[in-house]
């Protein structure tokens, strides 16, 4: 009963020889697990990450050189994300996050966080961050032998070090809760009742979420009833209310998702709940090929991998929430309903990014990471720097993030939208959303130049 991830835990020539016939379902959210040895077998294995691309750890990142060679992908650091979504700009003016809060919602979290965000600072050249760590409800010892907790602890690495290096001047609050969040309602109420209590007590200006449950596994669902999710929404709810702009994965699965066993895709089109809220930013996943300086060598595309099967950028229409008011311009793709995602930022595991842990024997390295749970809080910085050029909080994003849109697909400049087309989000045989110009149901409105979007929201949030 819990939202599944696959976790490749490959030799580096294994990969190569399983990739075309190796399944990596994944939402970017907790759940079971399944390890793939080099001999091809599985055993769930409870986690709350994305997609690890390596089975070891490096004592040192490799480069992009040496990941292309030994791994077949390409794998950035936090120098390279900075370049790649043209910060620096931003940077030389002073805007990094300064004075602005990202919350970072996990289960159990990770014993060892600040000391693995001072190492990945280091190794990048960037001042590291106090991590305030705040926990909701009874958090339970962190046990090295628990998968469910050393994936959540895998999970909290990669949330804090992505939204580190993109906004390095932010304040990072880490809220722990102790109950793993899994499919239906499990795990859900510690996680909302966290966020709550920080909202109301002031505390973060962007709470970024990389879980989430098919909307079809909640209680209720199949009689038409939504009220166990509905229960849930009351942080949002507040958030909007205190001008707290909230995100969330939209998933691995591409135009599917995990059912009640945490394990079975579904064999038709879901959709997941946080993203599909509409107090809710939903952000999909792209491809990203970059040099070793961070700039791209092609324009990014759709994260789906049909040759490797790793995995596709969440997306698709709500069955639970009606369209809102700000996807009235982009009816002709989402009908009726709620579309997701809104905005998509790199999270494909062949182009990813290294995060550093030391919580235990299986987990002391630096390891390579992609999926939504990537995509999520790399976006997170972005929105903790233009609450900064603000000097204020952005609250819902996506009514400013529309407006944007329908701008840039007018031919204005400067909304720092950089659309993506081509491909689709098809995976595990459920036919996928088209990636189209203007707004489309894998990548949202596309991806950001940072030193344009960052100013353009800002004056609209």
């Amino acid at each position: 009963m819990r939202r599944t991830t696959r976790r490749r835990t490959m030799s580096a020539l294994a990969v190569t020889a399983l990739a075309a016939s190796t399944a990596l379902t994944g939402a970017g959210t907790a759940g079971a697990a399944l390890t793939i040895t080099a001999a091809g077998s599985a055993h769930p294995v409870p986690a709350a990450v994305g997609h690890r691309l390596t089975g070891h750890q490096y004592p040192a990142p490799l480069t992009i050189a040496q990941c292309q060679a030994q791994l077949q992908s390409s794998c950035y650091g936090a120098t390279q994300l900075e370049q790649a979504y043209n910060e620096h700009p931003l940077f030389n003016k002073g805007i990094t996050g300064a004075g602005r809060t990202i919350v970072i919602v996990d289960s159990f979290g990770s014993p060892t966080i600040q000391h693995d965000l001072d190492v990945y600072s280091a190794q990048y050249g960037i001042p590291s961050a106090n991590v305030k760590v705040v926990k909701s409800g009874t958090v339970p010892p962190f046990d090295p032998t628990n998968s469910d907790m050393t994936g959540w602890a895998e999970e909290t690495t990669i949330d804090v070090d992505m939204a580190h290096a993109m906004a390095p001047g932010a304040n990072i609050v880490l809220l722990e809760t102790g109950v793993s969040e899994t499919e239906g309602t499990t795990g859900f109420p510690e996680m909302m009742n966290g966020e709550d209590a920080l909202i109301k007590q002031g505390v973060g200006d962007v709470i970024s979420q990389s879980f989430g449950a098919t909307e079809n596994t909640f209680p209720g669902f199949d009689q038409g009833d939504f009220s166990s999710l509905l229960n849930l929404r009351y942080a949002f709810k507040d958030a909007a209310a205190h001008g707290v702009t909230v995100l969330a994965a939209s998933g691995d699965n591409g135009s599917t998702d995990a059912e009640s066993d945490g394990s079975t895709l579904y064999p038709y089109q879901v959709t997941s709940w946080p993203p599909s809220d509409p107090l809710v930013t939903g952000v999909g996943a792209t491809t990203v090929k970059l040099d070793d300086n961070g700039n791209r060598l092609t324009p990014d595309t759709v994260w789906d991998d049909p040759s490797t099967n790793s995995g596709a950028s969440g997306g698709g229409k709500s069955k639970v929430f009606n369209r809102p008011l700000f996807q009235t311009g982009v009816a002709n793709v989402v009908g009726n309903t709620r579309g997701v995602p809104d905005i998509s930022m790199l999270g494909d595991p062949l182009t990813g990014v290294w995060t550093y842990n030391s919580f235990g024997p299986d987990d002391n390295g630096w390891e390579l990471w992609g999926g939504t749970s990537v995509a999520t809080p790399i976006f997170s910085g972005v929105v903790a720097l233009a609450a900064q050029e603000a000097g204020h909080r952005l609250g819902n994003l996506n009514y400013g993030l529309y407006a944007l849109g329908a701008l840039q697909q007018a031919g204005a400049p400067g909304t720092g939208l950089t659309d993506v087309v081509g491909g689709s989000n098809t995976y595990n045989g459920v036919p996928g959303e088209p990636v189209t110009p203007g707004y489309d149901l894998a990548t949202g409105w596309g991806t950001v130049d940072a030193s344009k979007f960052v100013p353009a929201i800002a004056a609209l949030g």
